[in-house]
């Protein structure tokens, strides 16, 4: 029974999902057909044809009804600008956001977790006050300042690091999987640049996901600071102590175990709300080719058919995404599996 109210529930988000994705871009001002065309020298019979060819003619109930139906069966339409289907530029864009969104995740957890357990060790301390200070500076900060930012110090002052784009114009990578930090080392790629193409795709890698990861690094810092303050106050990790246990292993085992289950409820949907809006900014400032940089330029054309497609892809990423946190959780936690 508590499978099938998921499964409602589920059913009834990605319904709501279609519903914003269908109505909320019809909303916003501006033709897509004259985009298309040119408001200049395009004669009214030539304006009509194109919004039949699109269906745009049709009253909004039956359009979206033809969505829904069309999407259900994997089918999300061609884009009014390019003509080619909306799935397959998708698929074609995903692995570099999914490459940024994994690796500003790691980014954020490597530093987030293990930042806010040594200032709950030292509470009160120098270093709590400076990534107590540190995590509001981060949550407070703009994604599309903090990127320009990075831009300006790393990349241009210090030449550093690259500006845009995912990988140097020297290399000729072909897309195998998508993931640049996959195909630069595949074999072929290998034997022609050895190390230098993977290098590259790093170092073009580093500025997006450090600018992606800022908001979640201070929230997971925070989070796991006040969560561990509470957890070393508990009679269990006074008996640990008691009985000798050594010290890092009651702080990084016992404590952060338990820890971790308000992290990982509240931080884990924190972060997918953060990952959705700081890959749109993110991928627009570093020009990276990923789905947040394709809704921009798609909501500039009006394109219908790809930000619906997006949204609605992002959507269902979102609520899979949820599912894990809840599956994380219940992992964590013996008493909900019990």
């Amino acid at each position: 029974m508590d499978s099938l109210t998921k499964l409602g529930g589920l059913l009834c988000t990605l319904l709501g999902i279609t519903l914003i994705a269908f109505f909320v871009v019809r909303a916003a001002p501006g033709d897509p057909v004259l985009l298309m065309i040119g408001e200049r020298g395009a004669d009214p019979q030539q304006y009509r044809q194109a919004v039949s060819r699109l269906g745009l003619d049709q009253p909004l109930a039956a359009q979206y009804a033809g969505f829904v139906s069309r999407a259900s069966q994997g089918d999300l339409g061609n884009s009014i600008v390019t003509g080619r289907p909306v799935g397959t530029e998708l698929l074609a864009r995903w692995p570099a956001s999914i490459e940024l969104g994994v690796a500003a995740i790691l980014l954020a957890l490597l530093v987030g977790i293990p930042v806010g357990v040594l200032a709950a060790i030292n509470r009160n301390g120098v270093f709590d006050y400076l990534v107590t200070a540190g995590s509001l500076a981060g949550y407070s900060m703009p994604i599309f300042w903090l990127g320009l930012l990075l831009i300006l110090t790393f990349s241009l002052a210090l030449g550093l690091t690259p500006v845009s784009g995912r990988l140097d114009i020297l290399y000729e990578v072909a897309p195998v999987t998508g993931f640049m930090m996959v195909d630069t080392l595949l074999p072929a790629v290998r034997r022609e640049y050895g190390l230098e193409a993977f290098i590259s795709a790093l170092h073009h890698l580093v500025l997006p996901a450090l600018t992606m990861a800022a908001v979640p690094i201070a929230v997971f810092a925070r989070m796991t600071r006040a969560s561990m303050v509470d957890v070393l106050s508990e009679d269990y990790i006074r008996t640990a102590r008691a009985k000798g246990l050594a010290e890092s292993r009651v702080i990084w085992l016992h404590a952060l175990r338990n820890a971790l289950l308000p992290i990982i409820t509240v931080g884990g949907l924190f972060f997918v709300s953060a990952a959705v809006a700081g890959a749109i900014l993110t991928e627009s400032i570093f020009g990276w080719p990923g789905i947040g940089s394709y809704i921009v330029t798609s909501v500039y054309a009006r394109d219908y058919p790809v930000i619906q497609g997006s949204v609605l892809m992002i959507g269902l990423l979102v609520v899979l995404i949820n599912a894990a946190v809840d599956l994380l959780y219940r992992a964590a936690n013996p008493r909900m599996r019990a």
